[in-house]
């Protein structure tokens, strides 16, 4: 149990906090559902079934608290009422349908084996299940929805750590200073989208500096500098695709040194054509190309056809060494320009560029 569950259930239920959590399905699945706190590279937010249900609960407990008997009787709550409540959330501005009308229901019975569906489906009216409300004959909802909304602050100290971390660093004076700052966010053990940010933004300002001469025909040849887009979200199925590279096509591809077969995969969602994988180690680049270079060869079984068709496939190899590197050789527009691409991205990928029009949960 996290320590922030068992707290907030020892405050609701002094003395048998343990009891409750043991019988109660609904405290459970949140509970397992807030590992997103932590930062791993592979955890999910979960604001969407989270919220789905807050939503539900937060007008159950104003309305319902305590009272089995009259809510017994209740047809459920109007979606349209449901869907703009929690639209209006801390990061939900974004969030679609899809949890109350059935994510929440699969994943919860297959995280916490239930038996019955937690949301009941009413013609377009949402309510809980009535025996996910109660454990020890104790409503239960209250102490789950502060649950919820103790997730949703912790989630949010995380999301504003970096921008914060880039607010000092925009205010320091010195650019070795800036550079060396930005350098210490680029780890092993960062969060995976907070790695493909900043070093999209890095490489973006490598490759802005250097040109090519193209054309046509001989007489149209002209200079044009490397520009470098993303192509959507971190967590968005792009195809094997992160960033792509004007005017001459390459694709970039962030990911993990752990799990090379993920790397030919991604491969295979573009029909082999060339990636420069952009990877979060530390580890020497002839390495990580030695252990790919082994993985492939086991991975085809000595077939020629098969080692050649992925060889080709990688483009370049890009660790944290070479982006530590290319960073100190940038200027100080340039480190500006990095430290504002950061932040415009962030607050894209995270949904924060328009969090002063969202509600607070607790409000």
């Amino acid at each position: 149990m996290e320590k922030f569950v068992q707290e907030i259930l020892e405050k609701h239920f002094p003395g048998c906090s343990q009891q409750i959590y043991s019988k109660s399905l609904l405290i459970q699945y949140l509970d397992k559902k807030s590992g997103a706190i932590h930062g791993t590279a592979k955890t999910r937010r979960s604001l969407a079934n989270y919220y789905a249900i807050y939503s539900i609960l937060n007008f159950y407990v104003d309305e319902f608290f305590s009272n089995p008997d009259k809510y017994r009787e209740f047809e459920g709550y109007e979606y349209t009422k449901l869907f703009a409540f929690y639209r209006g959330l801390y990061g939900g501005s974004k969030l679609q349908n899809h949890a109350l009308n059935s994510r929440v229901n699969g994943e919860f019975k297959n995280k916490v084996h239930a038996d019955k569906d937690l949301i009941i489906i009413n013609n377009g009216k949402y309510t809980l299940h009535i025996d996910f409300l109660y454990a020890m004959d104790e409503d239960i909802s209250r102490a789950a929805k502060e649950i919820i909304e103790r997730y949703v602050c912790l989630l949010m100290e995380k999301d504003y750590a970096l921008l914060t971390a880039l607010a000092a660093i925009e205010q320091t004076k010195s650019i070795e200073e800036k550079k060396q700052r930005i350098s210490d966010l680029l780890t092993e053990d960062a969060e995976a989208r907070i790695f493909e940010i900043i070093s999209f933004s890095i490489l973006k300002s490598h490759y802005k500096t250097q040109k090519i001469y193209i054309g046509l025909t001989i007489e149209e040849i002209h200079e044009e500098y490397l520009q470098l887009f993303k192509t959507g979200r971190t967590n968005a199925n792009d195809g094997g695709i992160d960033s792509v590279m004007r005017p001459i096509g390459r694709f970039f591809q962030v990911t993990e040194v752990n799990n090379y077969d993920k790397y030919l995969l991604d491969i295979d969602k573009v029909l082999h054509f060339p990636i420069s994988f952009v990877i979060k180690t530390t580890k020497s680049k002839q390495t990580v190309e030695q252990e790919i270079e082994h993985y492939i060869e086991e991975k085809s079984g000595g077939m020629v056809v098969v080692k050649k068709r992925y060889k080709k496939a990688f483009e370049e190899i890009i660790t944290i060494n070479e982006i530590r590197m290319w960073l100190l050789q940038l200027d100080e527009d340039s480190i500006n320009l990095i430290i504002n691409d950061i932040d415009f991205y962030y607050k894209m990928e995270m949904n924060l560029e328009d969090f002063p029009t969202e509600r607070n949960i607790h409000e």
